[in-house]
């Protein structure tokens, strides 16, 4: 598979890129900085881009089976990055004729499948505490799920940096009872299981330990 990672210095977006190219995928990493993606390897290369810039990613989504999305804010303050960057990548992938779509969201955009205890006590003190990056994710969202892409969301809970397991749950439409977090490894794994997965397309997932 020939695979397009936005984000891929990222603490998520790397994990992608190494899982993938391990995996036999040749993969496109797009960075503002790459100096920042210290893995090397015969399957990747690595290009810079603004990714706010449908013209200048263009070239590399072309061609490409899937695009994934690992960006996200790294702070509680106001972004608009993941609306920002979905609605450029979306261009370019409508302008080239690129269909699978993958990004990473959160499990803060849904109250579905949470328990009495989060949903009306911890999820409204956590929707104030991360308002921004939150609410971003969840704009994000509606132009994915607007979009004539074969789009998959994937919400994770809290991320680690614990190492890859390859046990996790997943769900479609509902957060999951007691899932709080996942290793950014297991969450990678997940994002590459859902790609060669049709059943995954115009879905939203949840992944937890």
């Amino acid at each position: 598979m020939k695979i397009t990672v936005f984000g891929a210095s990222g603490r998520t977006g790397a994990h992608v890129v190494q899982q993938a190219c391990t995996a036999g995928h040749q993969v496109t990493a797009v960075v503002r900085d790459p100096a920042k993606l210290q893995f090397r390897h015969r399957n990747l290369v690595t290009v810079r881009a603004d990714v706010l810039d449908p013209a200048a990613i263009a070239p590399h989504v072309a061609g490409q089976d899937a695009v994934v999305s690992a960006l996200g804010a790294n702070d509680l303050k106001p972004t608009t990055i993941c609306t920002d960057s979905a609605r450029a990548i979306l261009r370019a992938m409508a302008a080239e004729g690129t269909r699978r779509l993958l990004v990473v969201s959160t499990a803060g955009a849904t109250d579905e499948g949470d328990g009495p205890l989060l949903r009306y006590l911890m999820k409204p003190v956590l929707s104030r505490v991360f308002r921004h990056p939150w609410g971003d994710m969840i704009r994000m969202e509606e132009l994915v799920m607007a979009s004539d892409t074969d789009w998959t969301i994937i919400r994770p809970p809290r991320l680690t940096n614990a190492p890859h397991t390859g046990v996790y749950r997943t769900a479609t439409g509902a957060n999951l009872p007691g899932g709080g977090s996942i290793p950014r490894a297991d969450l990678a794994d997940a994002i590459l299981r859902a790609l060669s997965n049709p059943a995954t397309s115009h879905t939203a997932l949840s992944v937890a330990t």
